[in-house]
């Protein structure tokens, strides 16, 4: 099953392409990836800020500046999906390479004299790039059906610190938070929990993220190892470090499961026993989606129905103290909370 998964990403990272008729008025030279790759990166919507962070507008946001609809965590959690910027401060870095991670890109990890960007310089360049990207849904026509919400995306008020890679690897990430909150914008961050030295550095208010997810590859190690690839020893200890962290933060806390039919979609009482054991405020069941790079990995077959997945946040609810509060079917996520 290694050898496979290996042969799976080695085909993943060929099937990038230098772009050789790249045209754009955009100067890649200082981002921390080969040009070729960054140039490919910017074809596929991302915008860098700085060396080693970008924002890229999500398919949700697309959709609520049009008024045609809006992600789970505004029906969940109250954002608004046209007024979020979906960014990472570690774009190209991650612990692992999870066979359900749909970015196409070869993740590795930052050298111990990596030069890092100031919080001020990452958080007004997305800011910046952001609107940038708006103004493109201006001179398409039929504007004034949501100039409104137009309008409003070109001020956001929200940061899903989840793009791509790992934001813990950013040293400055509690700073960063600091400075979103003083600047009034609401926070979600999302890690693979590889870092619990990081996450207890957010345990003073001033730092803790409007949201802190993190993401449960698996109900056990043997999954977690087949699921994401680690580069580092000791991540499924380190993830149960993270986990037990979670009770001692005030802001929300969210464990999400992303499931594939293929991987990791079974043994819910497992699942129910670790949330029980560390008690998020809420479990998210999320479908694996068959998108980016994760079609070259996995493919559509081990993508769950909506279905599956209610069916499977049943068990859990079945097994745990938690129970199913709300759901999303066009984005294939069940709630669950105590």
């Amino acid at each position: 099953m290694m050898l496979g998964k290996i042969i799976k990403l080695l085909v993943l990272c060929f099937s990038m392409k230098p772009i050789n008729d790249f045209k754009a008025d955009v100067d890649l030279s200082n981002v921390a990836v080969p040009k070729w790759i960054a140039e490919v990166m910017y074809k596929q919507g991302y915008r860098f800020v700085g060396g080693h962070s970008a924002i890229k507008i999500c398919e949700w946001t697309r959709k609520c500046i049009r008024c045609k609809g809006n992600c789970y965590k505004q029906k969940f959690y109250g954002i608004d999906s046209h007024r979020c910027v979906q960014m990472s401060p570690a774009v190209m870095f991650c612990d692992f390479n999870c066979v359900h991670c749909w970015r196409s890109l070869d993740f590795r990890l930052p050298e111990s004299d990596f030069k890092w960007d100031t919080p001020e310089k990452i958080y007004e360049g997305c800011i910046e790039a952001q609107r940038k990207v708006i103004q493109g849904f201006r001179g398409v026509g039929h504007e004034e059906e949501h100039e409104g919400n137009l309008s409003e995306a070109e001020e956001p008020m929200h940061f899903a610190i989840s793009l791509s890679g790992e934001p813990c690897l950013y040293p400055h990430l509690p700073e960063f938070i600091e400075l979103l909150k003083k600047k009034g914008k609401s926070a979600f961050l999302v890690t693979n929990g590889a870092h619990p030295e990081m996450i207890e550095r957010l345990l003073p208010e001033k730092y803790q993220p409007t949201n802190l997810y993190l993401t449960l590859p698996g109900p056990d190690e043997n999954t977690f190892e087949d699921e994401c690839g680690s580069k580092i020893l000791g991540g499924w200890d380190k993830i149960h470090e993270t986990l037990a962290l979670l009770r001692r933060f005030s802001c929300r806390t969210v464990v999400r499961l992303t499931l594939s039919k293929k991987t990791n979609m079974h043994s819910p009482e497992k699942y129910a026993e670790i949330v029980d054991e560390y008690g998020p405020d809420f479990v998210e069941c999320k479908g694996y989606m068959a998108i980016g790079g994760a079609r070259e990995k996995m493919g559509p077959e081990a993508m769950p129905w909506h279905d599956n997945l209610r069916e499977f946040a049943r068990e859990i609810e079945k097994y745990s103290s938690y129970s199913i509060k709300d759901e999303k079917e066009d984005s294939c996520v069940v709630l669950l909370s105590k």
